[in-house]
């Protein structure tokens, strides 16, 4: 074997930083803070801030390899952190917060977090966790009033570092960067530990056509919580490729999000399906519509999205919506659904039925579908278990042991989803092995009889859950919000689902609910309803 003569480039986030120092200076990064008010600073001052929290990092003896924790919303010293610590060859861990308070509890012991950064108007927070957690420093950031004894002032911090002491670091790509935890829905959450070299590969992928596009023309508002999954990577990315960012902070109201779009010009924005739906009633309320005309891309993932949520966006308000899988494991994009070359000349429902798909791995990621008998067709029609490999794949959890249920022998992971995958490559999500319903030893997939219930005009979220049935084994329960001022009965959704679905895949009952409970990334908490629901089925 010989070896190209290529330099051994080492791709870590340090070297991201570097290249907007040198090239994006100028660049602005806006903020909404809790007071509404807005913080603008151009990419060179976050630079300079990120240099001096990494200095402010090492002096409170942060060495290689510590974790060093966040709880907080989207805003600058979060981006701060974002590079600062791991320019430290320290780890970010950023702390879900809107986990059960045990959750977080476990999750800072389980990282064994050292430092914890936090807003000042999570403290509240912070005191339910407090007695019972390990931290040797909380420092609060965007603090309005003096800091709470014991605890250090960000803003103090950074004051007493100075930039020019900063050099960047040089060591290898596989160095541990940051690391999120899953949310826990099944069993504790599992850490998943992301190497810089995953972090600059996936930012790498978020700019390419056949991935999202992202480009430094673009004004890019994450509304994913930079505590979720590196905010699917966009802070990393945008960085890298010089592009605006606007994070929203703690304001996710529908209101709040649209004046943002409007006022910053926002280009490029990516959120869970329950952020577009709120935004999409509020559009269709508007006495007079809002200038969107800038926005080009709305990125959604963390839930299959309805296909009548996208249909909506671009046919009343001409916004495109672009659909997106991943998980925590897979730093998190794997899929992106691009409308396919070949259906630029089908019909507009064929094309809406394409692009309501999860999408075609992204580059540098592989698929298949595994059933009962091996490896299941590319035949769109098949069902069998999501596996993948890929340069930002996990291989395995932090600190855990349940590698074997999760991790093929030869090397690949499996998501828990249950899709088909047609000739193209393309993957639909039909259900995750928890929720798909066995009836009478078929398959009943909740997925895609949510997206059909919310294509109905009175419906605003609707989650299909399984109860037990002591003939069928199981059967599926609708449970249904309405939109405001519209009814429905469950005759009426039932005929409505009949015109797509066989008989047998129809709800044997319907629930109205004023609202459905979400998990803390924005899903349908669908272990609680089956809790709700474990004994009833005539409702």
């Amino acid at each position: 074997m010989v070896d190209g003569l290529i330099m051994d480039y080492q791709l870590t986030v340090p070297s991201l930083m570097r290249r907007a120092e040198q090239l994006y200076g100028s660049r602005e990064v806006v903020s909404r803070l809790p007071d509404k008010s807005l913080h603008r600073y151009r990419m060179a001052d976050f630079v300079r801030r990120s240099k001096q929290l990494t200095l402010a990092l090492r002096r409170l003896g942060i060495r290689s390899g510590d974790r060093v924790a966040t709880l907080a919303w989207n805003h600058y010293g979060h981006l701060e952190a974002y590079f600062g610590v791991p320019s430290a060859e320290a780890v970010l861990h950023t702390i879900n917060l809107r986990l059960p308070v045990d959750d977080i509890v476990y999750i800072a012991d389980h990282a064994e977090d050292r430092i914890l950064l936090i807003d000042e108007v999570l403290l509240p927070l912070f005191q339910q966790i407090r007695s019972r957690t390990h931290f040797e420093h909380v420092v609060v950031m965007q603090a309005t009033k003096p800091v709470p004894d014991g605890m250090l002032d960000y803003e103090e911090l950074l004051a007493a570092e100075d930039p020019a002491a900063f050099a960047y670091p040089e060591f290898g790509e596989r160095t541990a960067a940051a690391m999120s935890y899953t949310s826990g829905t099944t069993g504790r959450p599992k850490g998943v530990l992301y190497s810089h070299r995953a972090i600059v590969l996936h930012s790498l992928g978020i700019g390419l056509a056949e991935s999202v596009a992202l480009s430094g023309h673009d004004v890019a508002m994450p509304v994913v919580p930079m505590f979720h999954v590196n905010a699917w990577g966009l802070p990393f990315a945008c960085v890298m490729i010089g592009a605006k960012l606007v994070l929203p902070g703690p304001h996710l109201d529908p209101q709040s999000l649209i004046d943002l779009l409007v006022r910053e010009r926002v280009t490029f924005t990516a959120g869970v399906p329950t952020i577009w739906l709120g935004i999409l009633q509020a559009l269709d309320k508007a006495a007079e519509r809002p200038d969107l005309s800038a926005l080009h891309t709305m990125l959604v993932g963390g839930a299959a999205a309805p296909p009548a949520m996208i249909a909506g966006f671009e046919q009343r308000h001409g916004l495109r919506v672009v659909h997106a899988w991943g998980m925590t494991e897979t730093t998190p994009l794997g899929t992106v659904s691009n409308l396919p070359l070949e259906l630029e000349g089908a019909s507009p429902e064929e094309q809406l039925r394409s692009r309501s798909r999860q999408g075609i791995p992204m580059p540098l990621v592989e698929v298949r579908a595994r059933g009962e008998n091996g490896s299941v067709p590319w035949d769109g029609k098949t069902p069998g278990e999501l596996e993948l490999r890929g340069a930002w794949v996990a291989s395995s959890y932090y600190r855990s042991d349940e590698q074997a249920d999760r991790f093929t022998e030869d090397g690949w992971f499996r998501t828990g989803d249950i899709v088909t995958i047609d000739p193209t490559g393309s993957v639909q999500i039909q259900d995750r092995i928890k929720d798909v319903i066995k009836s009478g030893g078929e398959w009943i997939s909740s997925v895609l009889l949510e997206n059909a219930l919310m294509a109905h005009p009175a419906v605003a979220e609707a989650a299909v859950i399984a109860v037990p049935d002591p003939k069928w084994q199981e059967r599926p329960l609708a449970c249904v919000v309405l939109r405001e001022g519209q009814s429905a009965t469950p005759d009426e959704l039932r005929e409505f689902l009949a015109r797509d679905f066989p008989k047998w895949w129809l709800p044997d009952a319907f629930a109205f609910l004023d609202q459905i409970p979400k998990t803390s990334a924005g899903k349908f908490l669908k272990s609680a309803l089956r809790k709700q629901f474990a004994t009833e089925k005539e409702l």
